[in-house]
């Protein structure tokens, strides 16, 4: 994994992907303390940042490859992004989703011409469903983070963050990921320990899923214990990828960890004051800097919103949320 898989999946994903753009707002920069950016990857098609990866994976393959169609696991946005990416390419997909992820995504990946074939995330594994599939059928499994094309094109994002931040004249930033297990983090970081060396790249995670705050205080990969249901369904994973990790570790500083409230009242304020929908998974970036700024060092922060698809009864629970 380096920085050139990073321009090879950027050219790839050329006139595919939206360039989302970095929003400001003078209200939140006054909440904040300092002027904030916002990365608006809930613009990006299929509502995620997970497009990017997607489509660099499925891109990458072999004609041989893409005959036997796609095969993934994902709690939503990944397995929307592969819908599309592999509809785009007219490859047959299959997500694995959990019976219990948000009805908004489980329609939207079919909608986009997967199958969709649900589990229980409490009593079952994706990853062993997800093998037997691929063994029987002979597909191609593409994991959500775990994949070198797939961080690859994440890491598109961070290219894009520090192009935008240089036209602003930002040289020097804390960068806040919404982080589960680390392909988006990752690819942003290996972007930036190229393009932008002052933007220090900070993971942020819901409390009891703060597995990758944990694994950068201890060295290696720590497991979350909590099985319990949260909001931040975009972002549970139980620890930091084989893959990712290594990139976490040497490009990374502390990670950062939200409340619930935190998230619903960043949802609130991002819609209030960007005019920008964004799910919880994808908010927990904005709620640090809105409620943990005293933890950021430098005098401009940049956050990525990594997606926006929430069901409208969990949206009317942020917007009514005081």
């Amino acid at each position: 994994m380096n920085f050139d898989m990073i321009l090879a999946a950027n050219a790839r994903l050329s006139g595919k992907k939206r360039i989302t753009p970095l929003l400001n707002s003078p209200f939140i920069d006054e909440l904040v303390g300092r002027p904030t950016y916002l990365k608006a990857e809930c613009l990006q098609h299929s509502g995620s940042f997970k497009f990017r990866g997607a489509f660099s994976a499925i891109s990458a393959l072999k004609s041989e490859e893409r005959q036997k169609g796609i095969i993934a696991y994902s709690s939503g946005n990944h397995a929307q992004g592969i819908a599309m990416a592999a509809t785009m390419h007219n490859i047959q997909s299959t997500v694995i989703m959990p019976k219990d992820a948000p009805k908004i995504k489980i329609e939207n990946t079919r909608k986009l011409g997967a199958e969709v074939i649900l589990y229980d995330r409490y009593n079952e594994s994706r990853e062993t469903i997800g093998e037997k599939l691929q063994k029987k059928f002979g597909a191609v499994l593409i994991k959500p983070f775990d994949d070198p094309n797939v961080i690859a094109g994440q890491g598109t994002a961070g290219l894009e963050i520090t192009e935008q931040a240089k036209e602003l004249g930002i040289e020097e930033a804390d960068l806040l990921v919404c982080c589960g297990g680390g392909g988006l983090t990752s690819g942003i970081a290996l972007a930036c320990s190229e393009q932008a060396k002052n933007f220090k790249v900070r993971p942020v995670e819901p409390h009891g899923y703060d597995d990758v705050a944990r694994s950068l205080i201890s060295g290696k990969r720590e497991k979350n214990e909590n099985n319990s249901d949260s909001l931040c369904d975009a972002i549970l994973t139980p620890s930091p990828g084989v893959l990712t990790f290594p990139i976490l570790k040497n490009y990374c500083h502390a990670g950062l960890v939200v409340s619930e409230d935190e998230v619903l009242k960043a949802m609130k304020i991002a819609f209030e004051r960007l005019k920008i929908v964004i799910e919880p998974g994808g908010a927990v970036a904005l709620a640090a800097a809105l409620y943990h700024s005293d933890l950021l060092d430098s005098k401009t922060i940049v956050v990525v919103a990594s997606g926006g698809n929430v069901d409208p009864e969990t949206f009317a629970k942020a917007l009514s949320f005081n």
